[in-house]
């Protein structure tokens, strides 16, 4: 991966608390009508261009008279915007086959959610491209768009939004034979993962007891396949070392972390873990963002790795 340079890093910082302050402050302050007045049309890609023009206005870039602010709004802002298809996630066999009821778990809470319509939120993992630069995903939808959320004392700790669909997929894509992955969260990647034929089992490692049984009461019995699913309450650095021990697992996946401020130190520890299982194939959660954190100095990590997935 390519270290970017200081100018790159200065830019990408910038760009992330901007962001951050407008998707956790302000994200639905732009509408319709905003939009409408800017492309005049419903063309989808002058849609977008519109939106990334009153975002990054939000975020305080003069594009038009200031040109390093030109030069970033172009090469970043206008790659960035995604109109999203809600049909595409409606047709998703998770979000058409799991209902999700209203329930408390101690301090745990199933919840449905919502974007309301072109509030922007982070679609997708963030792009860097051949010279560093970070490119974040941003999307939004035209009508109010529901999702599934996972609260921890009234803090969202889990959801299954577009964001969480497209960085798991490839995952669900690569995984066969016999799978563990560890965290379990609201079981996007199980369920998926268990509807291959070419999966013979999905082994979920969760330290947290009140979340297993929540799943196992509410969410496991609709997943169509749950004769393959195996729940384990550990600790899953603890379990990793003790692979060597216990059964062969084709595939592993991990998704531990909440953003890239805890997941770096997480997933280094699960990369020193792979000497215990080595035949096994290993993928992580947003590793390609993780990896562009470590190349970055350690003030670097700790002052922008949170930033936009505050939100999730």
């Amino acid at each position: 991966m390519t270290v970017p340079s200081n100018q790159t890093r200065r830019e990408n910082a910038h760009l992330l608390r901007q962001l951050s302050l407008y998707l956790n402050l302000m994200s639905d302050a732009i509408d319709g009508k905003m939009v409408d007045e800017i492309s005049g049309t419903n063309d989808k890609q002058q849609r977008e261009y519109a939106y990334a023009a009153l975002l990054a206005t939000y975020c305080g870039y003069d594009f038009n008279d200031n040109p390093s602010h030109k030069k970033i709004f172009k090469e970043r802002f206008t790659q960035m915007i995604f109109m999203q298809d809600e049909n595409q996630f409606l047709c998703d066999p998770y979000y058409k086959n799991v209902k999700f009821p209203t329930v408390s778990n101690q301090s745990w809470t199933f919840k449905t959610m919502s974007f309301k319509p072109y509030e922007a939120f982070l679609a997708n993992e963030s792009e860097i491209d051949s010279v560093g630069r970070l490119i974040p995903r941003i999307g939004f939808f035209e009508k109010e768009f529901f999702y599934p959320a996972v609260l921890q004392d009234n803090r969202e700790w889990m959801t299954v939004t577009p964001h969480e669909i497209r960085t798991t997929m490839p995952a669900v894509n690569e995984s066969f034979g016999n799978v563990l992955t560890y965290g379990l969260g609201l079981g996007y990647f199980p369920y998926m993962a268990s509807l291959k034929k070419n999966v013979t089992g999905v082994t979920i490692v969760e330290k947290d007891e009140r979340v297993i049984q929540l799943f196992k009461e509410y969410l496991l019995p609709q997943f169509p396949q749950k004769e393959k699913i195996n729940i384990i309450c550990a600790d899953a650095f603890e379990y990793a070392k003790s692979l060597s021990s216990k059964a062969f697992f084709d595939f592993i996946f991990a998704d531990t972390w909440h953003d890239p401020s805890d997941g770096v130190e997480m997933y280094q520890q699960f990369k020193a873990c792979e000497k215990y299982s080595p035949q096994s194939r290993y993928m992580y959660w947003i590793e390609k963002t993780l990896k562009y954190y470590i190349s970055l100095d350690k003030d670097s990590i700790l002052d922008t790795a949170g930033i936009l997935y505050d939100e999730d």
